[in-house]
């Protein structure tokens, strides 16, 4: 083969830190099957936030996390007086109202809000999101509660009421229930566009006319991808709805013809008629998309543009100076764990590749790849390097501890367009081969609110270096020390915070060592 020519890899602005979430509760209203212990709820609500008008609701599947702690995401939902609470495991993929999906769901509402000090999140309009697997879950809470869903996301979802579940799960029976009124987000990207998965969007606005459903193509993107511009357009989205839907006094019912209706998309084709107000629209109404208003429809115009008629890439990946053969796996590609000699550190290159994915592409776009974490417990040095991060989510998830997801993309220009490409990696955990290792790591004490950071001191019996990561509290580690963030003005003291201390150890030398957590408290 050719010489390949490798491009660095260039990081996706991630924030300095990993982002905080102030309080945690145990969903101890039932078990998960992934770790046969019961769920936890985590969550975040603006430092500056007096009043918390609303919450987004999501669980653990995969790039609910990237959205949740994007920077720019939560600068939005903090000018808007939005939190956030996200579960994991998942309480319930579909959220069947039959069952007691409802009653899980506001025994977490109860417990944060009594936690946190914020007892509005009690009763608090919620807009719940959902990725893939759990992309029913937010369509099933609105038709549970339209009243209480300010608007949803069906993160690279589903339709409302396919019969093509991410999940593969059937939807629960409506029983003439609706989502009239609801603003509501579909989404879908290019690269996993599918027919026959769009088409009960279009039955369904047919059927329930006074729904408001924003059909949008994630044009140049891909299921496991949750890109700044795409991030940038559901902030967008979110504003639109606390104006035209949130109220003092309870939600307000929106009426299609309030809005505007844009042509749906079609890929490298023109739109068959302009967007325009609801009653002066010209095109097929069948086949078009609600949005808000006209900033809305030229957004949605915008995004598609900057990848209408232009080249499609592909991206290659290289391990070990070996390229990596595609699979017929879900991730595409499957890349082995191998760590360097501290037992975490491992090492992954992409490059512009053909369609094969094999051989260097013969012409590319301006600009670098980039690589960037989806989820799992792994985190960015510099350009071709990563190591394991274990964090919140904790080690003890059969199915999610040990799976690591990275993004290679590049942005795209004027002649070829965005292009995503996934690659799994499993790592094994814990590691059983090997001498035994213990972490000893004293107690923290409490401290008072405004307190700057502390050191954190854990050793491992192996003499390996100790990692740390914060469970929960208003707090984040950095360079062996933890230091504070702000409190939100109304949070309730004392407020708990945990530290976990880790060490993977080195497979055949050292074994994993068992976590071990300290809690203290911020009080007066």
């Amino acid at each position: 083969m050719r010489r390949i020519y490798i491009l660095l890899l260039c990081c996706f602005p991630l924030p300095a830190m990993a982002q905080v979430w102030q309080w945690s509760c145990v969903v101890d209203s039932t078990r998960s099957s992934e770790t046969n212990d019961c769920p936890q709820a985590f969550l975040w609500i603006p430092e500056n936030c007096k009043q918390l008008k609303a919450v987004v609701f999501a669980q653990h599947n995969m790039t609910e996390e990237t959205m949740l702690e994007h920077p720019e995401f939560r600068k939005t939902l903090a000018e808007l007086g939005i939190g956030e609470v996200w579960v994991t495991p998942a309480i319930s993929q579909m959220f069947d109202f039959n069952s007691n999906d409802p009653t899980y769901f506001q025994h977490i509402m109860d417990k944060l809000a009594d936690l946190s000090g914020y007892g509005e999140l009690a009763s608090a309009p919620v807009i719940p999101i959902g990725h893939s697997a759990l992309a029913s879950f937010p369509w099933n809470f609105a038709a549970w509660n339209p009243g209480r869903t300010l608007a949803l996301i069906s993160l690279h979802g589903d339709a409302p009421l396919t019969p093509l579940t991410g999940s593969g799960r059937p939807n629960p029976n409506w029983h003439g229930r609706n989502i009239n009124g609801v603003p509501s987000l579909f989404i879908m990207g290019e690269y996993e566009w599918w027919e026959d998965r769009v088409s009960p969007a279009f039955d369904f606005i047919q059927s329930n006319q006074l729904s408001v459903i924003t059909l949008f193509a994630d044009a140049g993107h891909g299921h496991f991808d949750a890109s700044d511009e795409l991030t940038r357009y559901v902030c967008l989205f979110l504003r639109k709805a606390m104006r035209y839907r949130w109220q003092k006094n309870g939600l307000r019912a929106l009426r299609p013809q309030s809005g505007w209706l844009a042509d749906r998309w079609r890929k490298d084709s023109l739109p068959a008629a302009p967007a325009a107000p609801y009653n002066r629209y010209r095109g097929d109404k069948r086949y078009a998309a609600w949005v808000f208003d006209r900033e809305m429809a030229e957004a949605t115009e915008a995004f598609y543009n900057a990848a209408r008629g232009k080249q499609r890439q592909f991206i290659g990946f290289i391990q070990d100076g070996k390229v990596l053969k595609p699979n017929n796996t879900h991730a595409v590609f499957t890349a082995a764990f191998r760590p360097g000699n501290d037992g975490i550190t491992f090492h992954l290159q992409a490059f512009f590749s053909d369609s094969t994915h094999l051989a260097p592409a013969q012409a590319t776009a301006s600009g670098l790849l980039e690589i960037n974490r989806i989820c799992g417990p792994v985190k960015k040095i510099d350009d071709t390097t990563f190591v394991l991060d274990f964090y919140r989510m904790g080690l003890n998830n059969a199915k999610r501890s040990n799976d690591i997801w990275l993004l290679a993309s590049n942005k795209g220009d004027d002649r070829f367009k965005s292009i995503v490409q996934q690659v799994n990696i499993k790592i094994p955990l814990p590691l059983k081969n090997g001498e035994a290792q213990e972490i000893s790591f004293e107690e923290l004490p409490d401290q008072q609110p405004g307190a700057g950071s502390i050191p954190l001191s854990a050793q491992a019996s192996s003499g390996l270096p100790v990692s740390y990561y914060v469970k929960e509290g208003p707090a984040y580690v950095k360079d062996n020390r933890l230091y504070f963030t702000a409190l939100p003005p109304r949070a309730r003291l004392p407020v708990k915070v945990t530290v976990v201390a880790w060490q993977y150890g080195i497979n055949g030398i050292f074994k994993s060592a068992l976590p071990v957590s300290r809690s203290f408290y911020i009080r007066r």
